[in-house]
């Protein structure tokens, strides 16, 4: 299981993106909410999705 977190800062299209523990883009962030363990990003996405209407998983992880 790895751990997610969803950025509480929206990108320039309205989109919160949910990054795994050790993603390099996860470092430049500096406002997350931590969305606990997950066996699959989807499962993290549909937890995120509690929080902002529009979420995304990170393409680089």
């Amino acid at each position: 299981m790895t751990n997610y977190y969803v950025n509480n800062n929206a990108q320039n299209d309205g989109c919160h993106e949910i990054h795994r523990e050790g993603c390099v883009c996860l470092q430049k962030i500096v406002s997350k909410t931590d969305l606990g363990l997950h066996n699959t990003c989807e499962s993290a996405l549909v937890k995120a999705r509690k929080y902002f209407a529009y979420v995304n998983g990170c393409a680089n992880c």
